[in-house]
């Protein structure tokens, strides 16, 4: 069992945009901060912060809250800012375990919602907001940038590829070079869940000279391990340039947190080592994969992403229930047979034992 933390012993400190490019680039596991509500579908606070608890003594370099995971609806029901509230006095009261903690607040919405959601994040004390650009579907490529322009002059911009198949537009290798050129972009979460998709923002990068600036992040649950371990050689004129993902922001880490910030480790030291990737490292891509076709509801287009990720803290008792803001969003017909698979045959993937040992301080 960790040992209990002192509270009020870790207050996180403002960094500048080069010193938080220089955290993101040591690698961090970031988990996509789930909502915990009870039977009436509010918020349950208790839970709410025994599942920062729980990220943080997991290893967590960082905390996303506000994104996906969170429900975007918080917004429609006053909850974004309580939220944000309290992931952001639990980093501060209880101490992480991996160093200085990169709190990132999911912003959204028109340009004045955005510029509002990042004006309040900054005053909470997050370092950079995470930029979906869902509400602007349809618009001009000159018009995303221009909004994108506007909420970077409040905070830190982590760019995001949200998937298609939740709301996320198609965007192009010209787009992410004009996003990359902006000054005050520190990072970009690649998360459109296809190679294709995610060649075009390496290449983006690679076309703004932006590689040793804007630091990515993987947010592709269907391939974090491939992710993390290959590079990605991409053209530049007569120059190859290399990128790599440095670590990752993802739902799927908002469960198992031990055992990916464990793999993640295992990823960093196996590129470090400059050597050949070890085969039993690259197998555990397709057993990764497996997991998230469970948790985030593959068979039915991810419609159970969320509350399939909350059925695994239910189990672990981390959460009440599987309960969505929208009651119409819940697990899919087989989904919860599928997640009884995977945990049976990825069980050395998890981190139950942890988490029993653990449950009841974070629950305190």
């Amino acid at each position: 069992m960790s040992p209990a933390h002192p509270a009020g012993s870790s207050a996180l400190a403002a960094p500048s945009p080069d010193a938080l490019r220089a955290r993101l680039r040591e690698g961090l596991a970031i988990p996509a901060h789930p909502l915990a509500l009870d039977a009436q579908r509010r918020l349950d606070e208790r839970r709410q912060r025994a599942l920062a608890r729980y990220y943080l003594d997991a290893g967590a370099g960082g905390l996303a809250v506000g994104v996906h995971t969170t429900q975007f609806a918080i917004r429609d029901v006053g909850l974004y800012e309580p939220v944000l509230r309290i992931a952001m006095e639990t980093a501060r009261a209880w101490p992480a375990s991996n160093g200085p903690l990169v709190m990132v607040a999911g912003v959204c919405g028109g340009t004045a919602q955005a510029v509002r959601e990042a004006a309040l994040a900054r005053e909470i004390g997050y370092h950079a907001g995470l930029l979906s650009l869902a509400a602007l579907k349809g618009r001009p490529e000159d018009d995303l940038l221009e909004h994108c322009r506007a909420v970077s002059e409040v905070i830190p911009l982590v760019g995001f590829y949200l998937q298609p198949a939740v709301g996320g537009l198609e965007l192009g290798a010209a787009f992410w070079a004009r996003f990359a050129e902006l000054e005050n972009v520190v990072a970009i979460k690649v998360a459109p869940f296809n190679r294709y998709r995610t060649l075009d923002v390496m290449r983006g990068v690679a076309a703004a000279h932006a590689e040793d600036r804007v630091v990515l992040y993987t947010g592709n649950d269907d391939h974090i391990v491939l992710d993390l371990v290959l590079p990605f050689a991409v053209s530049r004129g007569r120059e190859t340039v290399t990128l790599r993902f440095r670590g990752g922001l993802l739902g799927h880490w908002s469960v198992w947190t031990r055992g990916a910030v464990q793999l993640l480790e295992r990823c960093k030291a196996a590129v470090a080592s400059g050597a050949p990737i070890d085969a039993g490292l690259l197998s555990l891509d397709a057993r990764v994969t497996d997991c998230n076709s469970a948790f985030f509801d593959v068979a039915h287009a991810f419609h159970g992403c969320i509350a399939g990720c909350h059925e695994v803290l239910r189990r672990q008792g981390l959460l009440e229930g599987t309960w969505c803001l929208d009651p119409h969003e819940g697990l899919s017909p087989g989904q919860a047979a599928e997640i009884e698979r995977v945990l049976v045959q990825h069980a050395d993937l998890g981190d139950d034992t942890f988490v029993a040992a653990n449950l009841e301080r974070w629950l305190a």
